[in-house]
């Protein structure tokens, strides 16, 4: 298979994927905004390259309007991968590792995917963070355990992006951490960034500076919580439970 071959699969398997979850979705616009964000296009440039008003894509997302059938949800599918393709590919490339990946590691100790999005200061709430780096406010769609010590030691950079599922706008909580350093160094080094980084075992002040800057330069949101960890995996479990409820 040449590469231009393997390319086209990649795209074509990705394509499938979030069309598919957008369609079936409870919540398509939820599901839509989430894979935008996710490549980092603004409602402007999605809007712009299908030639219609940002309110158009605005009002999909925030459930305003009719949810998409299934030929809009192709348009707009095909519209942020060409825009990713135009800009380089590369979040085409980083989801082409998680397309074929082993669907378990080692390195994870936790995952799950939210249907309704949670924000970074419920988060903080739930598993008693301390706030070190505010950073960009995203809506989460889940979460993701993470041994450090394994992932940092024993996973390469192509790797490591596997552990963020198939939504980077998840809490990626690392395990085993010492001064938040390494993690940090990890996230820096690859394409995708999570929607917030949880340093577990430390308060927020014995977070290493280094890693604080790192968050401030990324713009990323950095916790620090000593809750025990599977009183927090299944209190962000539940979230998901209560917020159905609600």
């Amino acid at each position: 298979m040449s590469e231009d071959e393997s390319h086209d699969m990649v795209r074509q398997r990705l394509a499938e994927k979030m069309a598919g979850e957008i369609t079936l979705s409870e919540k398509p616009g939820e599901a839509l905004k989430k894979w935008r964000l996710n490549f980092e296009i603004a409602q402007t440039d999605l809007s712009g390259y299908l030639s219609v008003s940002p309110s158009v894509i605005s009002d999909y997302e925030s459930g305003r309007r009719k949810s998409p059938g299934t030929l809009i949800v192709s348009r707009i599918v095909d519209a942020l991968l060409e825009i990713d393709a135009q800009r380089g590919g590369q979040k085409i490339h980083a989801y082409e590792g998680i397309l074929f990946a082993d669907k378990t590691s080692k390195a994870i100790y936790a995952t799950y995917e939210y249907t309704f999005p949670m924000q970074v200061a419920k988060l903080a709430s739930i598993i008693e963070a301390d706030i070190v780096n505010k950073g960009i406010e995203k809506p989460l769609y889940g979460f993701t355990v993470v041994d450090s010590k394994k992932a940092i030691l024993e996973l390469s950079s192509h790797e490591f992006q596997k552990l963020y599922g198939w939504s980077t706008e998840r809490a990626m909580i690392f395990t085993k951490v010492t001064t938040g350093k390494s993690p940090m160094v990890a996230i820096r080094v690859t394409n995708l960034k999570p929607g917030a980084v949880v340093m577990h075992g430390l308060r927020g002040n014995e977070v290493h500076l280094m890693a604080k800057k790192m968050a401030e330069i990324d713009r990323i949101p950095l916790l620090a919580t000593t809750m025990d960890i599977d009183e927090m995996v299944e209190a962000l479990k539940k979230y998901s439970e209560y917020h159905v409820i609600e």
